[in-house]
């Protein structure tokens, strides 16, 4: 079971699902918005994979421009999957984090600079003591522009990396952003609602550069 852990399946292996949502919260533990919206106008959306996806998420709550944040599962292949199913690694799902931001007040730059500070993306498929598919680094993007800048920004990091002496090299894949499928209740805004909740993570202690997203990679 474990080594089934550490690879994804194929559609032939990965779990069924099934066709209806499972149930979840309707609104944000903290600022009570809805947290499948509609949204205000002029927000945008992003999706990181950063290990789990309890303490991933209260990074990007706390964090001035974002309007809302969620957990949820993507990049898999089971329909409408539950915590349960993703944990077997039989649904190719990762945890992910999908982030409502206003881009007048904090920019994807931003975003991206925590999303690389914040875990260490050349773990594969693990994030320090969490191993499995389901903790896998990923930037999932919305639009040509922010594909375009996670890929510029990636280089980026990896060239910051190898300056600092880590030798590791980066395996975040970056995609279109896939169907997303909310998880359940007790796992929305999870730190909030136990504060001495097991948080993970943690970066490689080198800082992103600023700019990533504008300047050309070499």
């Amino acid at each position: 079971m474990f080594s089934k852990k550490m690879k994804l399946p194929s559609a032939g292996d990965a779990l069924p699902g099934r066709s209806e949502p499972i149930p979840t919260a309707s609104e944000h533990f903290i600022s009570h918005r809805p947290l499948k919206g509609p949204f205000p106008r002029g927000l945008e959306q992003a999706m990181f994979g950063m290990g789990c996806f309890w303490g991933v998420e209260s990074k990007f709550w706390r964090t001035e421009g974002v309007y809302v944040t969620a957990v949820g599962y993507a990049a898999g292949i089971t329909p409408n999957p539950t915590y349960q199913e993703v944990c077997t690694g039989q649904t190719g799902h990762n945890e992910v984090v999908l982030v409502v931001f206003d881009p007048r007040v904090v920019s994807y730059d931003a975003l991206l600079k925590a999303f690389w500070e914040g875990h260490d993306p050349t773990q594969g498929m693990r994030q320090g003591n969490d191993m499995g598919t389901q903790y896998r680094s990923g930037i999932y993007s919305f639009s040509d522009e922010q594909a375009e800048a996670a890929k510029a920004s990636k280089a980026r990091y990896q060239e910051a990396l190898k300056k600092a002496g880590h030798k590791g090299t980066i395996s975040t894949e970056i995609l279109p952003a896939p169907e997303f499928y909310y998880a359940e209740d007790n796992h929305q805004q999870y730190l909030a609602k136990n504060p001495r909740g097991y948080c993970g993570g943690g970066g490689t202690g080198v800082a992103c550069p600023v700019g990533i997203a504008a300047a050309p990679a070499e």
